[in-house]
């Protein structure tokens, strides 16, 4: 085996960094470094280690050499790898399961990149997710973390965030101009629906509840159709939809609050720490 010199995990830093910012000064901007600093690294990454050159300018751009997309790819791998082995060697309590409970609602808006996150520092922890409605994880006793729905003036536990609910349809299809107005929404005991139907009751607007589902993609597949309009949180209606309003003769919707509950009798850091993302990924 060839005796190739070890690569410092600071060099890989900085070249991602300068990777990542497109240029020098805003690498050494981001790593509170001088540009001479950052420039003296990559020389000796380039000349003492690599042999290689991995940056070439195209006019006033930074742009990656061949080799510099090579090294990119494997410098994010290490680097990762580093990560993982400190947060496992240094934390060692880290290790274990935590099960969570969250309405369908949010697994594909806010769980991916919460979980992803958690899953880079922390990857010796199962995580159970469990999908329900926020009424029947309420009376769950089981579960070490709940993300629920509540009416304003409702909440409990720790507020996440405060969202309107807002009328939606497919982009170039018209359910609410039908009368009755079909609706596609979750099931019965959900107050979302239960809000939608008693404002369209209060103005005398004449609809039906054409489709229900547990399942959000199962609600927003029907809706992407073009066979109903829906009632949901703003942040969870995707580009092929329109919000709908007055302008269409739909009444105003409230305001709800997502909240996380942690369960007293299951409190640990591996619990603790998952909350903290969670936390952090509903203000993103």
């Amino acid at each position: 085996m060839a005796n190739y010199p070890s690569i410092d995990s600071e060099l890989l830093r900085t070249f991602v960094a300068i990777a990542d910012q497109s240029g020098f000064t805003r690498a050494a901007q981001a790593l509170n470094r001088t540009q001479s600093a950052v420039s003296m690294q990559m020389k000796r990454l380039e000349d003492d280690v690599v042999q290689r050159a991995l940056f070439q300018r195209d006019g006033r751009q930074l742009r990656l050499t061949a080799e510099g997309q090579v090294l990119l790819g494997y410098a994010r791998r290490i680097l990762n790898l580093h990560s993982e082995v400190l947060s496992t060697l240094r934390e060692p309590h880290m290790v274990g399961s935590v099960r969570i409970g969250t309405p369908d609602d949010y697994v594909m808006r806010f769980l991916p990149g919460i979980l992803s996150r958690f899953a880079q520092s922390y990857p010796l922890v199962q995580v159970e997710v469990h999908c329900e409605s926020s009424a029947q994880l309420l009376q769950r006793q089981d579960l070490d973390l709940s993300i629920v729905t509540r009416k304003p003036g409702d909440e409990i536990g720790q507020l996440l965030r405060q969202e309107r609910f807002a009328w939606a349809e497919a982009i170039g299809f018209s359910p609410s101009e039908q009368s009755p107005m079909p609706l596609a929404m979750f099931n019965s005991d959900c107050f979302c629906r239960t809000w939608a139907c008693n404002a369209l009751d209060t103005m005398g607007r004449d609809y039906r509840v054409a489709y229900t589902s547990p399942s959000l993609s199962a609600i927003m597949a029907v809706v992407g159709a073009g066979l109903a309009v829906t009632a949901q949180l703003s942040s969870l209606i995707t580009p092929d939809l329109r919000i709908l309003g007055e302008a269409e003769g739909l009444p105003e919707l409230p305001s709800c609050s997502i909240v996380l509950l942690r369960n007293p009798r299951s409190h640990s850091p591996v619990t603790e720490t998952l909350a903290e993302h969670i936390a952090e990924g509903f203000r993103l």
